[in-house]
Order: C-alpha cells, then structure tokens, then sequence
C-alpha cells in the first residue's frame, strides 16, 4: 500500500502542475487588462528642462547652460598631466598648509602635525563645463563646473601628549563650482602673476576617514556632523568674495622696467607727395616705440607744405632695445574725416649706439613688407636725429612714465582755450536690421567728423584720433556720438541705418583733463561704445 500510494501521489502532483500551467496560461492570453496604453515617445528637443535633469542627471554644463563652454580639451590635458599636477598640486598644499597648522595647534594644545603621505591618486577631476567672464582690467577670470572622484592618499600623522595618531582620507568625492582669476596679466611667462580662487556655491564632499585602522565614518551621524562642518569651513574661507591666493611671480619683476631714453628730433621731411585737391598736403608725424602702450608722440601740423621743417623733440622710454624698435608714421592732416597716410618707416633700437647721436634720412614706405610692390614707388624722405641714453644704476627711475598723463596743447593754441581730442576705440554688439558696416559719426558745434566704416562686424575697433582747436573750455557742450551702418554696395533701399547714439556732456572732461569710459547706446539692445577724450592746454 506504501508503495502505491507514494506511486499515486507523485502521479497527482504532475497532473496538478500540468493543469495549472494550461490555466495559467489561458488567463494570460485571454484575460490581458484593456487599460494599458503604449508608451508615448518623444524626441529630447520637445522637453524641458526639469524632464532632461530627471532623465540625465549627469548631463554636463555646456548642455544645460548655454554661458558654459564644452572642455573635452582640457580634461585630456589635464588626464595626460595628472602626474606631473599631482606633485605640483600637493607641493603648493603643503606649503599653504603648514603655515595655518602652525598658527592653530597651539590652540589645541597639540604637538605636531604632519604629512606621511600626500598624493591625488591616479584619477583626475573631470570638467563638465567652463564659462569665461571679458573685463576691462588686466585678467582673465572663469567659471568651472567640476566633479572629481578620486582615490587619494592622504594621511596625516598628530601627536599629543606623547601619543601620536593617524589618520588617512580615502575615497574622496569633491563636486564644486570653483571661480578662477589670472590676474595681474604681465608680458612674461607665464603671462600672470597670481592665480585667486574662489567657489561659487558650497561645494559638496564625501569621503572616508580612518583613524586607527578604523573606518569613523561609519558611526551614526557623525559622517553628516562632519560632512556639514567642512562644507562651512571651506565655504566660510572661499566663498565668493573671499579668495585663496597663490602666487606665481613676483608683479614688480614681471613688468620690463625702462632701461634708458631715447630722445628724437624730427627734423625735417623732403619730396613729400600731394594728398589734397588743392595740390598741396598738411603733414604732421606720429611716433611710438613698439611693445609700448603709451600715446603716440606727435608734432605739429604744418599746412600747405611738401617740404616742411619740424625740429621737434621727443623723449620716450625704452624697455628693451633689443627687441623695441621707432615707429614713424607721417600723416597729411584733414579738417574734416579721416587724416590720409602718406607713409612710414621704422628704427630698430639695437642699430643706435648707447650715448652716440645717429642722424636717419629714411624713404617713406606704404609699409613694412619688403615684398609689396607699393614701396617701390616714391613717398619722399623724412630725416631725424636719435640718441639713445640707457640708465645707470643710480639713474634708474622709481616711477614710469604715466599712460594717463595728458599732452601739451600744440604751439598756436588759443591762451584761453585749448585743444579736445576724441578718440574712438571701440564698440560692441552693434547690430543692424538690414546690415552692420559700422562706422562712428561725431558732430560737434556744427562740424561732423568721421571714421572708417569696418565691413560686417557687431564689435568694430577703430582708434581713431580726431581733434577740435578751440577758443574756449567746451563746459556747456555736449557732443554727438551717433554708429551708423551704411551698405557695402549700392544698396538703394537701406543705404544708412543708425545702430545706436549717445550724448556726451563735456563739462567732466574739462575738469578731469581725461576721460576713458564706456556709454550705452541709445536706441541700441545691447550696444556699447568706447570713447576717450582729452582736454589739452598749453599749460
């Protein structure tokens, strides 16, 4: 009986499963619920932004913002440096470090702490986006959006009343939004002098600690206690405005220091060409060392003149007469738009001998090109006499020579007036309806002036000098600067078309004898446009 009902029971069991996989199957042929739909598919572009950041969480800056640029470039030169940075990096920490440690142990009655070891591991961080800021001073400033999740070693070694403890970082995770300034931007490598970091936003971090061979971080609540705690510590140091400091060269020593003088007579010019209708040329000469950023020297105008006599002098400042070199530029001076070239030339400072007076008589060139075809045609002669005084050590001056300082009014100038100068440097997101060939349109008591037009730019730079004589300080005036767009060809139905205006009140300038700023376009989106201006008198 045993044995068939042992017989009879697995029989029974085989029919049962058999029976319950027909039925179950059956159920889910024919019993499938009605109200499930197919999903909808949508392309990315139709999203928005909260659906994006829930189905990529780690899409990258440049994709959510469009201010950030994308960085491939330099997360594979920073992968292929990681080596070399990874020793600079902890060289620079330590050196940062050590300083605080020794200001805050006594505080603590803590003996010595030390590094035993210190090193970023092998995994560098990852940029996900960079976003550049344009300023008008001497820097350069980004925004970086970085994640790092790295394997460090970092173990730190304290003693305290005779015992000593160790502790040791590992698995760090370092997500933040640091602001970098290079600044001040010096002409020597490597082009800055300090590197200021700041972070945007509390940046967040994670990692283990061990002490004693033990993970600490593992203890209920303490990881978040110590979590937080860096978060405000960290932030409360370098949180925009506040800023770490590493300094990179010393400024003073970045910036060439004037070695000599070099003074110039402009004497003469010869066999000059006719520029005007009336068969005759109003010259005047502009000179300025290369590598300089001073205001070109310039003499008077001598009207109606193909030969005519300056005996002028000049002093500059001289940096490096290995490498600087005199540039002559002789205008032919116009009343109304811009003053026509009539030719240049150039001298090296390395041909003149230290304290030995050296007369040049230079043929006038189109320009510096030995291979343009234009020189070969005759533009006259201009002679003039240079001496080069290089400094001893005694007389080697404290202060440069100052780029604001304003020039003398030219002989001739009104005693009770002066000279005002307008220089139009730039402008920027000038854009027209129809097109934006810009050029700038000064009106002043009646007289208009006027610049080059720049074929098809939004940010056109001109450096454009125009002077008005005058028998009065300009206090109660104002001056129209209008950007006018005019059609590169024929254009009949949009030959002129205004990208903007502004008015200046000239009563500052008087008072101030300088003013370098940048205006606001009227009637302009985003228009902007820099003007400096100048009032010069012979006092």
């Amino acid at each position: 009986m045993g044995i068939v009902s042992t017989i009879l029971g697995f029989c029974g069991f085989g029919v049962g499963i058999s029976v319950g996989l027909l039925i179950g199957y059956y159920l889910f042929i024919y019993f499938q619920p009605t109200d499930v739909k197919d999903p909808i598919v949508r392309p990315l572009v139709e999203q928005d932004s909260k659906t994006l950041q829930r189905l990529l969480p780690e899409i990258p800056q440049w994709v959510k913002n469009p201010d950030y640029d994308r960085v491939d470039w330099l997360n594979k030169f920073i992968e292929n440096m990681w080596p070399y940075l990874d020793k600079a990096i902890c060289k620079t920490a330590k050196n940062i470090a050590k300083p605080i440690i020794a200001e805050q142990i006594p505080k603590y009655k803590i003996d010595s702490v030390e590094f035993e070891a210190l090193t970023l591991g092998s995994l560098p961080p990852t940029f996900q986006g960079m976003k550049v800021y344009a300023t008008d001073e001497k820097e350069l400033i980004m925004e970086l959006s970085m994640k790092w999740a790295g394997n460090p070693n970092i173990t730190v070694a304290v003693k305290a009343f005779g015992l000593k403890a160790t502790v040791q970082v590992i698995d760090l995770q370092v997500f933040a939004a640091p602001r970098i300034t290079l600044k001040p931007l010096v002409p020597s490598f490597p082009c800055f002098a300090s590197i200021f970091v700041s972070l945007m936003e509390k940046p967040h971090v994670d990692f283990g600690l061990k002490l004693l061979g033990a993970d600490v971080m593992a203890i209920p609540g303490l990881y978040r206690l110590v979590q937080e705690l860096i978060k405000d510590q960290v932030a409360n140091m370098y949180l925009w405005p506040k800023t770490l400091e590493v300094p990179i060269m010393d400024p003073a020593k970045a910036m060439k220091k004037p070695v000599g003088i070099l003074s110039v007579k402009v004497v003469r010019a010869m066999k000059l060409k006719k520029k005007d209708i009336m068969g005759a040329s109003d010259p005047y000469v502009k000179m300025k060392l290369t590598e300089d950023k001073l205001p070109s020297k310039k003499t008077t105008v001598k009207h109606k003149n193909l030969n005519p006599e300056w005996n002028e002098e000049f002093n500059m400042v001289v940096k490096d007469p290995e490498s600087q070199a005199l540039e002559i530029i002789v205008y032919d001076w116009e009343q109304v738009g811009k003053h026509d070239k009539m030719g240049m030339n150039v001298i090296p400072l390395k041909e003149l001998t230290p304290d030995e007076p050296k007369v040049f008589t230079l043929d006038l060139l189109k320009n510096m090109d030995p291979n343009d075809v234009q020189n070969e045609k005759s533009r006259g002669q201009i002679v003039l006499e240079a001496l080069y005084k290089p400094f001893k050590d005694t007389e080697i001056p404290t202060e440069l020579e100052d780029p604001n300082a304003i020039q003398k009014a030219p002989e001739g100038t009104p005693a009770g007036g002066g000279l005002l100068v307008i220089i139009v440097h730039e402008a920027q997101e000038v854009e027209g309806k129809h097109h934006t060939n810009p050029y700038v349109r000064l009106l002043f008591r009646g007289e208009e002036r006027k610049t080059k037009y720049v074929k098809k730019n939004r940010d056109p730079r001109w450096e454009e000098e125009f002077s008005f004589m005058l028998d009065e300080p300009p206090t109660n005036d104002r001056i129209h600067v209008e950007v006018v767009s005019t059609s590169s060809r024929m254009g009949l139905l949009h030959p002129k078309e205004t990208l903007g205006y502004v008015d200046i009140n000239l009563s500052d300038v008087v008072s101030n004898k300088r003013i370098n700023e940048k205006y606001h376009l009227i009637d302009s989106k985003n228009g902007k446009i820099q003007i400096e201006m100048q009032w010069r008198t012979s006092t």
